[in-house]
């Protein structure tokens, strides 16, 4: 347990932008502030609450820490539950207080939700947000206390994001009355209260006039997508996509009455440089560079209240993945569009590794459903031990044992995807002055059934239906089922082809006509002299991206 502080004192850390500590990731914050030293004063990141963990997935963590002294850092972890049926264990909230520490985090902020069970992170981090009721409020309650406990620097509080309307609290009087219980201060996310009120057909400053807005220590202002459905509006939260108009309203609205604020963070995940650069200048002109003095907070002593669960994760858990059927108390509207949303991030999950059998086997929304309604997916958040791809394919293999129809469809293509993630693991020899071989991420493969036309076939029906969507505005997914004609018809012999490594995970497959597919077989030995290829054969590997020259 961290020695308990009779007070905090807290630095002003003025505009920040946050990252995934990914070098391959945009933006990339160092490379910006180099050009614009300037541009914003912090960087927020998001990483494991182990620092050994971070520092083995982390590309950017080296220079990061090299410029702590000019960049100071926030640690806003995501990977921390602030609710969910158990606590923390002690040994990983001591591993994120020396994490913290060892970077001189001011303060640790996370949203109050839960974000992993069985040591599995949900598909996407997408939390399971609580019930806004008395009973979520005390469940929250004990994670919040617990967590603190064991951190040298305080925990700062943000609300949740909110697809549907669960219990009779607004979002920000919950927060209000989490902060009184607990005594920790706020992070007002701006996206996450533009999702509430919306979801509860409210307009943008409801809810405002009795919260505690002199408690909120920082803001978060993100990209997100309003959509509509039926006579409802959903806001939903994603980093890549443009900050909306209305978030910048209330920004302007609230900033004025954040006295005690200590940094204002631009979530700007996946932003080329350019664009995000829009956004902070904007930023900027109303978060001044300049230092402010610091602000002292006292913790409440407050001892935890028992986890009692009365709030019933489980059964929110169910809701959100198709398990449990919504009632009126549920809010109908809003737990479809929930569901909905989390059946499109586990599908986006599965694709990286399983693009065509998941096509063939939960290529709908009911095969979806049917996958997170499954034993597999459960088990999966119940210390199973598996990952989330090994789920899908214990639940693929049983559908092919019970549906022997699917299963002659389905087991080239299961089989195909599974062997991928072996053959990237070859070593690839780089080739030398004079010499081409195969690019960094590529590697050939023979397989012993010919599912060129299949991985063509299933690119194709893609294209097709998302060009049909924007025009009618519904995916036409009985289509599909030309996947399962093409499958069938599979031939049995030996099958040459190239895969590459995706930058944002996954793989694709390449197919080659006979004389290229010739010369990526000589490629898998190793380099060959340039000259030993025929340029016209050499030009297209290179355009493909297949191989690389020395």
């Amino acid at each position: 347990m961290a020695p308990s502080p009779e007070s905090w004192t807290l630095p002003w850390r003025g505009l920040g932008l946050s990252s995934n500590l990914s070098a391959a990731d945009q933006p990339h914050p160092y490379r910006m502030l180099d050009e614009e030293p300037e541009l914003f004063d912090f960087v927020e990141y998001s990483a494991p609450l182990s620092i050994a963990e971070t520092k083995k997935h982390a590309s950017l963590f080296p220079e990061m820490f090299r410029r702590l002294k000019e960049v100071p850092v926030l640690f806003h972890p995501v990977h921390l539950n602030l609710y969910g049926p158990v606590l923390e264990p002690e040994q990983d909230l001591s591993d994120l207080d020396a994490h913290a520490r060892t970077v001189g985090s001011a303060w640790v902020g996370n949203d109050v939700g839960w974000w992993h069970s069985g040591g599995q992170p949900f598909p996407g981090y997408l939390y399971v947000s609580p019930q806004l009721t008395n009973e979520g409020l005390q469940d929250c309650a004990s994670h919040a206390l617990h967590v603190q406990a064991m951190l040298s620097m305080p925990l700062a509080l943000e609300n949740p994001a909110v697809f549907a309307r669960r219990g009779d609290m607004h979002v920000l009087e919950f927060m209000g009355r989490l902060q009184a219980r607990t005594g920790l201060p706020l992070l007002l996310d701006l996206g996450h209260l533009f999702s509430y009120q919306l979801a509860s057909e409210l307009p943008l400053d409801a809810g405002f006039d009795h919260f505690p807005f002199e408690r909120v220590i920082e803001i978060h202002i993100a990209g997100g997508v309003v959509t509509r459905r039926w006579n409802r509006r959903f806001y939903v939260d994603d980093h890549t996509q443009p900050v909306r108009e209305e978030l910048f309203q209330i920004l302007e609205y609230v900033l004025p009455r954040c006295t005690s604020l200590r940094a204002l963070t631009f979530e700007g995940d996946g932003h080329p440089p350019e664009v995000a650069r829009l956004a902070l200048h904007r930023l900027r002109s109303l978060v001044p560079r300049g230092n402010r003095e610091p602000l002292r907070l006292t913790p409440v002593q407050a001892v935890p209240p028992p986890l009692g669960n009365m709030s019933r994760p489980w059964e929110l858990f169910d809701l959100g993945y198709g398990a449990r059927r919504a009632v009126v108390a549920d809010d109908v509207e809003g737990s479809i569009a929930e569901t909905d949303f989390r059946l499109a991030v586990v599908a986006e999950q599965l694709d990286k590794d399983f693009p065509i059998s998941r096509l063939i086997l939960a290529g709908t929304r009911e095969g979806l459903l049917e996958f997170t309604m499954s034993t597999e997916f459960r088990e999966l958040f119940e210390g199973s031990g598996r990952s989330f791809g090994h789920a899908f394919l214990d639940y693929a293999r049983r559908r092919l044992r019970e549906q022997p129809e699917v299963g002659a469809a389905a087991a080239a293509a299961l089989s195909f995807e599974t062997f991928l993630p072996t053959l990237m693991q070859r070593t690839v020899v780089p080739p030398k002055a004079g010499e081409v071989g195969l690019a960094e991420e590529v590697r050939v493969g023979t397989f012993p059934a010919d599912l060129s036309e299949l991985v063509y076939s299933a690119r194709a029906v893609r294209r097709h239906l998302t060009g049909r969507a924007w025009a009618n505005g519904m995916v036409e997914l009985s289509a599909l089922e030309t996947l399962t004609q093409v499958a069938r018809r599979t031939v049995s012999r030996p099958w040459r082809f190239a895969v590459r490594r995706k930058r944002g995970g996954g793989m694709e497959v390449y197919t080659a006509p006979p004389l290229l597919s010739e010369v990526l077989r000589m490629l898998t030995n190793g380099p060959v002299l340039e000259k030993d290829v025929a340029p016209p054969l050499l030009t297209e590997a290179m355009g493909r991206g297949l191989v690389r020259r020395g």
